[in-house]
């Protein structure tokens, strides 16, 4: 779906506070209720909120938000992330780059830098980067997920294990108020953890509404991370937990 300036803010709304209500929402904006029941209608059907009595909440947390969905959602902060996560890689790295929609961003913001050699798990990111003229793409193979354009499974690790980089470049699905990284497939989270074990330095690029999310597997911990790449200053609580862990903060710019 494409959606309007109002169900955009409404689904702000509901990330800041889990949840919302009809006619909180028609007193808020101004319109009748029967407008808003279609708003929240048509976000529930595009798996953005989850209906509930009286209004609606963010879904469960073991079902990911469609691919599509999940591109277009802060698309203007994914792309400054981007840009900012491939300001920090010098030419000549190597890296991977896992699967998500805030990878490919970083995918799309590297295409100037020279010299790179780039090692994934996801067909989209080979595919920006195919134009690339100086940087060599090797794909891990492995089971791929249509929904995505992911790779997953054994052939995917073992071909992670025969590498070791400057750099792992990684999203994530959710990140829990004490800092876990988490994503909602096993087989995603096993190739994650590979590509974290196999690189000099690792840098999550996650915007601050996957605060709001839920995901049930864990990947790893901000704590086991040297930087992170997000587009507005962290909750105090993460900000103190990444200071303890000396892993830094980079806050991207506004958009372009």
């Amino acid at each position: 779906m494409t959606m309007t300036p109002r169900q955009s803010d409404i689904l702000d709304l509901a990330r800041l506070a889990g949840r919302v209500n009809v006619d909180d929402l028609a007193a808020e904006f101004g319109v009748t209720v029967q407008t808003i029941r279609r708003d929240l209608t048509e976000l529930c059907e595009a798996g953005l909120l989850a209906r509930t009595h009286g209004g609606a909440m963010l879904p469960s947390g073991v079902t990911n938000i469609a691919y599509e969905e999940r591109r277009r959602l802060s698309a203007e902060a994914k792309d400054a992330i981007g840009r900012a996560a491939a300001a920090l890689i010098p030419p000549g790295a190597s890296l991977f780059l896992n699967i998500g929609t805030t990878t490919e961003a970083v995918a799309r913001a590297l295409i100037d830098t020279p010299n790179l050699m780039v090692v994934t798990n996801n067909l989209n990111v080979a595919q920006i980067l195919g134009p690339h003229p100086t940087a060599e793409v090797i794909l891990t193979g492995g089971r791929l997920r249509r929904a995505d354009g992911g790779l997953t499974g054994d052939m995917a690790v073992e071909t992670i294990r025969q590498f070791k980089v400057d750099m792992a470049v990684i999203g994530a699905s959710a990140l829990d108020a004490d800092g876990d990284l988490l994503d909602f497939d096993p087989d995603e989270v096993r190739v994650s953890r590979a590509i974290l074990s196999q690189a000099r330095a690792a840098m999550l690029v996650a915007d601050q509404g996957k605060l709001a999310r839920a995901a049930p597997v864990r990947i790893a911990s901000l704590r086991d991370l040297d930087r992170w790449v997000t587009d507005a200053a962290p909750p105090p609580a993460l900000r103190k937990l990444c200071a303890e862990a000396r892993t830094a903060i980079t806050i991207a710019g506004p958009p372009r």
